[in-house]
């Protein structure tokens, strides 16, 4: 990746303080972007050069927030990067998945994308030029039922909702991909392995075989790293990608286990 192939190309990444999206943040800076992060709270320490707003992106005053925001630091967008996503369902299946589950599974996971695309895309229109990064998932194509459903349906209205928006707005100029992993070693993941350990009496490496096991394996024998998907991003937000448009990239060290 040639450094500053992103020199001065305006960014947004939500979901920006942790994991994936502190990666992709910190990767995009690196190539010369200058990045607005956003989350609901401010990290201890952010990397230099990235600004940051806080907003939560579960409501419509999050997303104006951080448009606004856009507006008046930026004065326009060119590179936006959607992060924002998880779920903190029970388990259970999709008995226990009332309305408010379901709900807050849009809410973190779809709707923040349409509100800030309605919100952004004008200004892309209107130079003729632009990136839309969606992170989706692969449970949009691999569901997990026991305490993901709600979440794997709403990665896939995502990822349907990113291939109609492409078809849109390419032959305007604007590009729009979708990024779908598998698992990612985030904080989140490592503290999700250390609860099965303790929960099964076993050690780290037994609790995330189980767990990849779970997902019918993954060939590399490893879940990514976040600065693995970040190196994605950068290269489908970069000058190298212009003609690709409407596309998802898997990257789930083989998971998927179909054409």
């Amino acid at each position: 990746m040639e450094a500053g192939e992103l020199y001065g190309l305006r960014t947004l990444v939500t979901g920006a303080t942790k994991g994936i999206g502190q990666a992709v943040a910190t990767r995009l800076c690196s190539d010369g972007a200058t990045v607005l992060a956003t989350a609901r709270t401010p990290p201890s320490r952010l990397p230099e050069g990235i600004q940051f707003v806080a907003a939560d992106l579960a409501t419509k005053r999050g997303c104006d927030t951080v448009a606004n925001a856009i507006q008046d630091r930026f004065g326009g967008i060119d590179i936006i990067v959607h992060v924002l996503g998880g779920s903190s369902a029970p388990a259970g299946g999709f008995a226990v998945l009332d309305d408010h589950e379901w709900q807050r599974a849009l809410d973190l996971n779809l709707f923040p994308a349409v509100r800030l695309d309605r919100a952004l895309l004008p200004l892309m229109l209107a130079q003729g030029s632009g990136v839309v990064v969606h992170i989706t998932s692969i449970q949009s194509r691999l569901p997990l039922p026991d305490a993901t459903l709600a979440y794997a349906a709403a990665k896939a209205a995502l990822a349907n909702y990113s291939k109609g928006l492409a078809k849109e707005v390419s032959p305007k100029g604007v590009r729009v991909v979708r990024v779908s992993p598998g698992w990612v070693q985030t904080e989140a993941a490592v503290a999700l392995v250390n609860e099965l350990a303790s929960k099964k009496g076993i050690d780290f490496d037994g609790a995330r075989k189980l767990l990849m096991d779970s997902l019918g394996g993954i060939p590399i024998g490893r879940p990514a790293r976040p600065e693995e998907i970040a190196d994605l991003v950068a290269f489908l937000a970069s000058p190298r990608a212009t003609s690709i448009t409407g596309s998802e990239y898997v990257i789930d060290g083989g998971t998927i286990p179909t054409v």
